[in-house]
């Protein structure tokens, strides 16, 4: 009889933990819990951002001769819809990892917190090149460049100019989520001792 109360009881543990992440106190908890939401907002602002660029178009006639402005003429906004699209896949598989990782029982987690610092920080690098150079373009798109003879384009395509500049704020958005993503890691990985 005593065997099946033991058996009940490790049943009843094995529950418990598939429902719960097993983490050792609450601030554990609340880093993870807020480690997920910025991994979550990043895919909501990146995926935002893609469906604003690649839905944005305007058409206009200047002088008999149809003009059309379309993200695809741009490599810079090209690069950014690519990169938004990296940074979309790997939060979300980031967020798997993540998952796991904290349910893991090995104790050497340090490796792990190390990959996850890393992971973090090239997309930051990465989310900011898209964004520079996304930057670049529309600086020019909207002020010109004189000395090069450019001239501003913005004035003529408007409504264009504006969806990719708010497209342009949710991407630095999804930078800033991953910020504070890169600082979260590094202070985890700095606060658990050596192994």
């Amino acid at each position: 009889m005593a065997p099946e109360v033991g058996k009940e009881k490790s049943s009843f543990v094995v529950q418990g933990k598939a429902l719960d992440v097993p983490l050792q106190n609450p601030v554990q908890k609340n880093i993870f819990s807020a480690q997920i939401s910025f991994r979550i907002l990043a895919i909501l602002l990146t995926l935002a951002s893609i469906s604003v660029i690649v839905t944005n178009r305007q058409t206009i006639f200047i002088l008999g001769f149809q003009i059309k402005a379309r993200y695809f003429y741009s490599s810079a906004f090209k690069f950014l819809v690519g990169v938004d699209v990296v940074v979309c896949v790997c939060s979300a598989l980031s967020s798997i990892f993540l998952f796991f990782l904290t349910r893991s029982e090995a104790e050497p987690k340090l490796k792990k917190y190390f990959f996850v610092f890393v992971h973090d920080t090239v997309v930051l690098v990465l989310a900011v090149s898209g964004c520079a150079a996304a930057t670049a373009i529309g600086y020019v798109s909207r002020y010109g460049e004189e000395d090069m003879t450019w001239q501003a384009v913005c004035d003529q395509v408007n409504k264009y100019c504006h969806r990719m500049t708010i497209a342009l704020v949710l991407s630095y958005l999804a930078f800033f989520a991953y910020l504070t993503l890169t600082l979260m890691s590094a202070r985890r990985l700095m606060s658990r001792p050596s192994v």
